[in-house]
C-alpha cells in the first residue's frame, strides 16, 4: 500500500499543473498532473503536500484544503494506492524548474484540453464543490475501468 498526496495549486483562474516529461519509468511519462507523491516516514499528510510542492515547485503552500481520498486498487499493476487531494490558494515563492517535468499555469478552463488520466477528467470537477470526496478509481494497463464516489458535506 502507498500513501500519497495530490495537490492543485490555484491562482486567479489558472491551475499550476506539471507536465511529466523528465524522470524515467515514469507512470505518469507524457501526462500532466497536479503537484504531490509519496509520504516520508511520520508525515500528516498536510506535511506531505507543503514539502512535496516545494520540492516539485519551488513555492511554499499554506494552508492546504484536504478536499477528498482517492482510492487506486492495483494502480498499473502495482500495489494499491490512497492519495490525499488537496487545493491551494495561499502560496509563496518563486518557480523552480522541476525534477518532476515542466510546470505551467494553465487556464482553468483549458485543463480539460491536457493528456490527463481519464480519472482525472472525472475528480477535477469535484474539487469545485462544496463537500469531501471518496472516490475509487480502477485501471486495468491505463484504461479507466470503474469508478465511484461517496460524497460528504
Amino acid at each position: 500500500m502507498q500513501l500519497a498526496t495530490l495537490c492543485y495549486v490555484k491562482n486567479d483562474g489558472h491551475t499550476l499543473m506539471l507536465h511529466r516529461i523528465v524522470k524515467e519509468n515514469d507512470i505518469h511519462a507524457g501526462k500532466w498532473n497536479g503537484l504531490g507523491g509519496k509520504f516520508d516516514s511520520g508525515e500528516t499528510p498536510e506535511e506531505c503536500i507543503v514539502r512535496e510542492v516545494h520540492e516539485e515547485s519551488g513555492l511554499t503552500i499554506t494552508r492546504p484544503e484536504l478536499r477528498g481520498l482517492l482510492t487506486f486498487p492495483k494502480f498499473d499493476g502495482e500495489e494499491d494506492w490512497y492519495v490525499y487531494v488537496f487545493t491551494a490558494t495561499d502560496f509563496r515563492g518563486t518557480l523552480i524548474d522541476s525534477p518532476e517535468g515542466r510546470l505551467e499555469w494553465i487556464n482553468d478552463a483549458k485543463v480539460y484540453d491536457l493528456n490527463i488520466w481519464e480519472g482525472d477528467r472525472i475528480f477535477l470537477k469535484w474539487l469545485d464543490d462544496d463537500r469531501f470526496f471518496s472516490g475509487k478509481f480502477e485501471y486495468e494497463h491505463g484504461i479507466l475501468k470503474h469508478h465511484q464516489v461517496v460524497f460528504y458535506k
